[in-house]
Formats: structure tokens, C-alpha cells, sequence
């Protein structure tokens, strides 16, 4: 009967220490299974609101400052349209050579300047500009007036002219208004290595 007793006793703590282990097991895989992907979920969400909620502000700031940046992309837009009316015209600098020399001779024509030759000198890079220079040889004239007109249209034209070198020579010193001579005049024209990266992006 003790034997008896004892094995009855033995066979309930095995049978209490199994069901101990299998309740373990299914805590575990609830806490894997539910808890924890509940947990990851909800820490996702937490970090989707606070992410959704940087973007929020960040669109208040735009939609606050948005008049000032359309203001400043238009200024923006008006003087780079600006700056471009006032370039050479032309897609490499022999067109825009061509433009110049319209130009300058437009302008001597005006003023009874007669033009001996015209010759294009080597174009040179600016950072996104290209320089473009005409060396012009002018014949004997007798007025100084003239000249003098000549030189102001070329510097105040609508485009960004300049008069970089001027040699003048009176020929005659009796008549010291008798002036012939040369000088070479620059413009600028968009860079030609600039347009090539446009088109290659």
C-alpha cells in the first residue's frame, strides 16, 4: 500500500511538472507569437506618427514662408532672364562673334565711323561664360564727337559691352581731331561647356 502511495505521489509531481513546462511553452510562444509583434507594431506606428509629424511641420513652415519663396524665386527668375537678354546671342562663340560684329558695326554706321576690318579674336572661359573679343581698325576721322558717341553706345548697350583694349593715333598733329586707330571690344555670351553639361543631365 505504501508503494502504492508513493507511486500515485510520484506520478501526480511528474504530471504537475509537465503541465508547469507546457504552460512555459505556451507563455512563450504567446509572448513571440502575440505580445511581441504587438509591441514591434505599435513602436512602428509610434515612429510613423513622429515622422508624419516632422513632415506636418515641415509643410507649415512651406505654406507659411511660401509668399516669401515665390517672391524670391521670381526675383530670382527675373534677374536671370535679365542677365540672359543682356548676353551675345549664338549656340558656340562663332555665332556669337557674328552677333557682335552686327552689333558694333550697327553702332559705327550710326555714328560715321568707318571700319577698316573687323577680326575675331580667341574666345575665352569665364566661369559659365564664354568672353568674346573683336579687335577693330577704324579709319582717319575728323570728329571727335563721333568717336566719342561710338564709344558710349558700344558701353551703354542693351548688351553687356565693353571696350577692353583702345589705341588711338593722330596722324596729323596740325589737326589733332583727325584720330585713327583700333580697339578691341568685348561681350559675353553663355559658356559653351555649360550648355554641353546641360544637355548631358
Amino acid at each position: 500500500m505504501k508503494q502504492l502511495a508513493f507511486f500515485k505521489k510520484w506520478d501526480f509531481s511528474q504530471r504537475k511538472a509537465f503541465w508547469a513546462v507546457i504552460s512555459v511553452a505556451v507563455a512563450i510562444l504567446i509572448y513571440f507569437l502575440g505580445i511581441l509583434p504587438l509591441v514591434e507594431a505599435k513602436k512602428k506606428a509610434e515612429e510613423e506618427i513622429v515622422l508624419k509629424g516632422r513632415v506636418l511641420l515641415r509643410y507649415e513652415e512651406y505654406l507659411k514662408n511660401r509668399k516669401t519663396i515665390e517672391e524670391e524665386l521670381d526675383l530670382t527668375l527675373k534677374v536671370h532672364e535679365t542677365v540672359q537678354l543682356r548676353l551675345l546671342t549664338g549656340g558656340n562663340p562663332q555665332l556669337g562673334a557674328a552677333n557682335l560684329q552686327e552689333i558694333v558695326k550697327k553702332t559705327s554706321e550710326k555714328n560715321n565711323i568707318a571700319i577698316r576690318s573687323f577680326r575675331i579674336l580667341e574666345p575665352k572661359e569665364i566661369n559659365v561664360y564664354s568672353k568674346i573679343s573683336l579687335q577693330i581698325d577704324f579709319n582717319p576721322m575728323n570728329s571727335m564727337l563721333g568717336l566719342g558717341q561710338f564709344i558710349y553706345d558700344i558701353e551703354n548697350h542693351e548688351k553687356d559691352l565693353m571696350i577692353s583694349e583702345m589705341d588711338l593715333l593722330v596722324s596729323n598733329p596740325r589737326m589733332p581731331s583727325n584720330i585713327q586707330g583700333s580697339m578691341v571690344i568685348s561681350g559675353l555670351m553663355k559658356g559653351v561647356k555649360t550648355k554641353e553639361k546641360g544637355k548631358e543631365g
